[in-house]
């Protein structure tokens, strides 16, 4: 028998396929969800689990029982370093100290460097006479620079904050002088139809133009900053002690679980200071900037 368009028992009512349209349209932003956070969330998880083994195998089956400290297993490290209030909390308080010494540094960074971007982009003149000595100052080891910090400011608190401004300086000022250059020359030449100075110049194009290079930039000195505060601590150890302080004393003291606490915290904070910048930039730019270039 010839089956035909008009057979009931084969081409399903109006309300059957309407609820099955509607059933595969609910489903399937829910796969999308749920497929987009696995991928965001499984990759990280499956390569954390491979570094937790390894370090496991490092911990118990590379090294002997004398040897551990040099890499005490995870759990020990959770007990004694993170478990135990007592350690912790000297952790945190001095990982609150180095934190201060960065956040200040760089924000002493952000304002000299934005400056002096902004000047060079003013003119070819103050590019050309300022920026060589930026770059030499970037390439001198900071190792090199220590003893005259230390002569000229001490070994406290000032010279910490020298060395996180040294180390962020120089990437705020690349990626804002090129974030300010590299505004539409059709837009320059509609403000300069218009006759607008510079500073109208400057708010209106520049500056917006720049936002991302600018942002990029920040996030890269935060990371610096960070690091340039524990390094300080570890050449000028008068004042509040920091982060870097207390790693030096547990690795003196053969303290392998504070030792391992004390860096992971480190990290955290330097993960902190990226992932809060990359937060101020999205709220910044992320309603008329499209970072694919779509």
């Amino acid at each position: 028998m010839a089956v035909t368009d008009r057979d009931p028992g084969l081409v399903p009512s109006g309300d059957q396929t309407d609820g099955g349209l509607a059933h595969v349209t609910t489903m399937a932003p829910e796969k999308s969800q749920l497929r987009r956070i696995a991928e965001i969330l499984i990759p990280p998880l499956v390569l954390g689990a491979l570094i937790v083994s390894a370090w496991y195998f490092i911990s118990y089956g590379v090294l002997d029982e004398r040897k551990r400290f040099l890499l005490e297993p995870p759990h020990a490290v959770l007990m004694v370093g993170f478990l135990d209030w007592g350690n912790f909390s000297d952790i945190l308080l001095a990982l609150w100290s180095s934190t201060k010494v960065a956040l200040i540094g760089l924000s002493i960074s952000i304002v000299l460097g934005t400056t002096l971007a902004t000047i060079m982009s003013q003119t070819k003149l103050m590019e050309r006479a300022i920026f060589p000595y930026m770059v030499t100052l970037q390439a001198v080891p900071i190792l090199a620079l220590v003893p005259m910090i230390s002569f000229w400011f001490g070994t406290g608190t000032n010279s910490r904050v020298i060395v996180c401004v040294i180390i962020s300086l120089f990437p705020i000022i690349v990626n804002t002088l090129f974030g300010l250059q590299s505004a539409d020359r059709g837009l320059h030449d509609l403000m300069t139809l218009h006759h607008a100075n510079r500073f109208t110049r400057l708010r209106r194009l520049m500056f917006p133009a720049a936002l991302p290079a600018m942002f990029a930039g920040l996030r890269i000195s935060a990371g610096l900053a960070v690091i340039g505060a524990i390094v300080g601590d570890f050449f000028f150890g008068k004042g509040e002690a920091g982060i870097g302080q207390r790693i030096l004393r547990f690795s003196a003291d053969l303290r392998g679980e504070e030792l391992l606490a004390a860096v992971i915290m480190s990290s955290v904070l330097g993960v902190t200071v990226f992932v809060g910048f990359g937060w101020i930039q999205t709220r910044a730019t992320g309603k008329w900037h499209d970072p694919t270039g779509a």
